[in-house]
Formats: structure tokens, sequence, C-alpha cells
């Protein structure tokens, strides 16, 4: 199946849960309106249809995926994974996987990216982290079937304890696989070493003229 974009898929007619998987996109997006793009049959993409309680920021969720897709790639290889926030999951220093979430009508479609049997060549170029895919950093074909439903399950739990917890329900696991903690960055303005992912969601960031919080933003990072 192709299609432009799982995003565009679902809407807030359907029930929560719904979910919107295909084999390749022709228009897929990425943060900051980026093209995510990947050969047919080599990733796993999929969206799903959500509707957090008012209370809740919808932009947590783009971590509330980030850990249920960390895990869901180290059961499938066995190595340790990492969450760079907001919204990337890094293998081996690389990403090997995106999360957006997008307010449609009230409700959150969120969508999932993971580059699973790209080859080197196959991958893109030119981002502002290097691209990896499970294959490219394990020598190994996956079953991407498998995957998807490692990682629906670990989703629907994880979202579960996030709706009656916030971000405290899943932040032993969130914070344990902080990518940038310790790293100089610069992200909205802000320059400086990563201290951690609050527990509310924001970055920490150490500067010279002090200790500063940033709620969004792109995060360029030292390798």
């Amino acid at each position: 199946m192709q299609c432009e974009t799982t995003q565009r898929l679902l809407d807030a007619a359907q029930p929560e849960g719904a979910v919107a998987v295909t084999e390749e996109q022709t228009l897929g997006r990425g943060r900051m309106g980026r093209r995510w793009e990947a050969p047919a049959g080599s990733s796993i993409l999929l969206s799903v249809l959500l509707r957090p309680p008012a209370d809740r920021p919808a932009a947590e969720l783009t971590l509330v995926a980030g850990v249920a897709t960390a895990i869901a790639v180290e059961q499938a290889t066995g190595l340790a994974v990492q969450i760079k926030w907001p919204n990337d999951v890094m293998l081996d220093r690389r990403k090997v996987a995106g999360c957006l979430a997008e307010l449609k009508e009230g409700a959150v479609v969120l969508g999932i990216g993971v580059n699973v049997n790209q080859t080197r060549v196959e991958l893109p170029v030119e981002t502002k982290a290097s691209a990896g895919s499970l294959r490219s950093l394990t020598g190994r074909v996956y079953e991407r079937a498998a995957i998807v439903a490692t990682l629906l399950l670990e989703l629907e739990q994880r979202y579960d304890a996030w709706r009656e917890h916030g971000l405290d329900a899943i932040y032993d696991d969130l914070g344990a696989r902080d990518f940038l903690r310790g790293r100089r960055v610069s992200v909205d303005g802000v320059s400086g070493v990563a201290q951690m992912i609050l527990r509310d969601g924001r970055l920490e960031v150490s500067t010279e003229s002090g200790l500063a919080v940033v709620e969004s933003g792109e995060v360029l990072f030292e390798r």
C-alpha cells in the first residue's frame, strides 16, 4: 500500500486507537515539515489516533511514543536505544526513528517512523542527526510486522499510564534513555550543556548564565 502520509488517513471521526500503516509514503513528514523518505517496504510507517485528556499536554505524546519506540527497537535488536529530545530515537548515535504528534479536530494523530531494513546507501544523507537503520547498524534484516506488534503494545501500555499519571508514570524509562544528557547543545537560542529531560517534558540546559529550561525547539548537538 502506498499513500501520501499515514497522518492523513486518520481523522477525528474515527475511534481512539485507530491505526494506519503503509508500505510507502510519497509525502512523509517529520518534525519542522521535513520530508521523511524511505524505499517501499523498508520501514515502519504508521499513525495512531488518540484522544488525550484535556489536562495532559499533547506535545508530551512525542516523548511517550519515543519511549515505546525505543523499547520496541531494543527488543528487536538487543541493543541499548536512546531518546533525543524532543522526538527522535537513536541507536549508536544515529537517528533510527522519529515521532510526530499533530492536533486534528480535538484529537491527536501520532505518527511514528522507524528505519528498519534500509541499506546504508538508501538512507538520507542531508539530515541534522546522522540517519541509520536497524539493518545498517546491526547487519541483520528484520521482520517489520513483529516490531509493529511490539511497538503498538508498548505504546498502548505507556499511553494508558501517561493518561492516568502524566510523564511521571514513564519517567524512569525516559530519563534512563536521555541521549542529550551531558552533551553540548544549541536549541531555541539557548546554548550550553544539556542536563536532563525534566519530569514535565522540558529540556534543562546549563548555560554560562545559569540553568535554562527549553519548552520546544530544534536541537543541534556535538557528537
